[in-house]
C-alpha cells in the first residue's frame, strides 16, 4: 500500500524528520485559506496522487499569494494527471498539499528499499536529489550508492558516516545526515515498509536538512500489525476491480491484456501468464486465489474476471492441492449462474479431483475447452479469441 506525500510526511515528523510547513485542501478556497495560515510569501501547491513525476505534468506549482494558491488548486482537484507511473487512465486529484516554499542550497536523495536477490534492505543514496534516480541509475550508476543492512545487526551509525561523507554532505552536516538516516531506518522497520524515500531531502539556508517530498510503501502483509497504517489507505486511488479483490481476500493485479486468468498459487500465476504471452497473447490479469478457496470465492473471483470489460477470454489453470478442482468447479458453475458468461472459457485441471471437476464443468452447459497442458491451454485461449475476432 502506497501512502500519499501528506500522509508519509507526517509520519517523519513524528520520527523527528524536519518537513516543509504545510496544510492539505480539499477544494481550490481551502488551498487559498492554507496559503495564508502558512503565511510564507512563497508556497508551492502538490497534487496529491499516488504516483511519481507530478512535476512534469502540471502538478507542482509555486505560488506568491492565496489567490495563485486558489486558482493553482482549481486547476488540479478533479482533474486527472497522467505521469510515467500513474497508468494509461491517469488518477484522479482530489487533495493538494499546500507548502511553504525553501530557498534550497544543495539537493539528496535518500531511501531505503528491499532487495530482493539479497534478501536485505538496502540503502540508497544520492548527491542528484531531486531526479529521476531510475533515469541516474541506469545512465550515471556511479552518482548512485548502496550500502546493504545486515537484518541482525541493523543500520550501524559508520554505515551513514559513511554514505554522509560519499555524497558530499559537508563537515558541518555529517551528523544531520547520520540522525536523519537512522531515523528512516527505525520507520522502515517499525512500519514494515517496502520502500521510504525522500527525494529530496535538501540542505537550505538555515543549515537544517529537510525532507522536502517523501514516498511510503506499506508491506500489505504486515496490515495485521498496523491498524493505524491500514486506515491510511485511499479507496479512491485504487482500481475499482482491485479494491474488490481486496476485500475478498483475493490476490489480484489490473493488466492491459484481454485474457483473464484464474490460477491458485503465485508461481503458477506468473507462469501462466508468461505462457499466454509466449503463445501470442496478453494476460488482462493477475488472479491468485490461493490454496484453500472454497467455492463462494471461486465464485467472486470469476466475477470480478468478468467484471473487467477487456477481457475475451477466461484461462483456469488450477493445480488441485488443498483447493480441490471439484470445488473450483462447483464455484465456477455456481458464478455463471447468476453471470452472464459470454466469452469462452479454457480450463487446465491438475490434481485432486480434477477428473470430477472436469465432469462438472462439462456437463454446466458453460463454452469450455479443457487443456492437457500450460501451453495447450495458452493456444487454446489465444485462438478463442481470434474465432470470434
Amino acid at each position: 500500500m502506497r501512502l500519499h506525500e501528506y500522509q508519509a510526511k507526517d509520519i517523519l515528523r513524528k520520527a523527528g524528520i524536519k518537513t516543509p510547513r504545510g496544510v492539505t485542501a480539499s477544494s481550490p478556497s481551502e488551498a487559498g485559506e492554507a496559503f495564508s495560515e502558512i503565511g510564507a510569501p512563497i508556497a508551492v501547491v502538490k497534487a496529491q496522487i499516488l504516483a511519481g513525476g507530478r512535476g512534469k505534468v502540471g502538478g507542482v506549482k509555486a505560488v506568491h499569494s492565496p489567490e495563485e494558491a486558489q486558482y493553482a488548486a482549481s486547476q488540479m482537484i478533479g482533474r486527472r494527471l497522467f505521469t510515467a507511473q500513474s497508468g494509461h487512465e491517469g488518477l484522479v486529484v482530489r487533495k493538494v498539499l499546500v507548502e511553504e516554499g525553501l530557498t534550497v542550497e544543495k539537493e539528496f536523495y535518500l531511501g531505503i528499499a528491499i532487495d530482493r536477490e539479497c534478501a536485505r534492505p538496502v540503502i540508497i543514496a544520492s548527491a542528484a536529489g531531486g531526479m529521476d534516480i531510475e533515469e541516474i541509475s541506469r545512465k550515471e550508476p556511479e552518482k548512485v550508492l548502496r550500502e546493504y543492512i545486515e537484518p541482525v545487526f541493523g543500520l550501524q551509525p559508520y554505515q551513514a558516516r559513511r554514505l554522509a561523507y560519499e555524497v558530499g554532505a559537508g563537515p558541518d552536516n555529517i551528523n544531520k545526515f547520520v540522525d536523519i538516516l537512522l531515523k528512516l531506518h527505525i520507520v522502515f522497520l517499525v512500519s514494515d515498509l517496502e520502500l521510504i524515500e525522500i527525494n529530496p531531502l535538501v540542505l537550505v539556508e538555515s543549515d537544517e536538512l529537510i525532507a522536502l517530498d517523501a514516498k511510503m510503501v506499506v508491506d500489505d502483509n504486515a496490515f495485521f500489525r498496523h491498524e493505524d497504517l491500514t486506515k491510511l489507505a485511499d479507496i479512491s486511488d485504487m482500481n475499482p476491480l482491485e479494491y474488490e479483490a481486496k476485500s475478498a481476500g483475493l490476490k489480484y493485479i489490473k493488466l492491459q491484456g484481454s485474457i483473464g486468468c484464474m490460477v491458485n498459487g503465485a508461481g503458477l500465476a506468473m507462469a501462466t501468464m508468461d505462457m499466454i504471452k509466449a503463445c501470442g497473447g496478453e494476460p488482462a490479469n493477475f488472479l491468485d486465489v490461493g490454496g484453500g478457496a472454497a467455492a463462494g470465492k471461486i465464485k467472486r473471483a470469476l466475477g470480478i474476471l468478468l467484471s473487467d470489460k477487456q477481457v475475451e477470454a477466461v484461462l483456469i489453470n488450477i493445480f488441485g492441492g488443498i483447493l480441490r478442482c471439484d470445488e473450483l468447479a462447483k464455484g465456477i458453475v455456481a458464478a455463471a449462474s447468476e453471470l452472464s458468461v459470454s466469452v469462452p472459457m479454457v480450463a487446465r485441471l491438475e490434481g485432486t479431483n480434477s477428473l470430477e471437476g472436469a465432469e462438472i464443468l462439462r456437463k454446466s452447459g458453460l463454452n469450455i475447452s479443457f487443456a492437457g497442458s500450460m501451453r495447450e491451454a495458452g493456444e487454446l485461449a489465444v485462438a478463442s479469441i481470434k474465432s470470434n475476432a
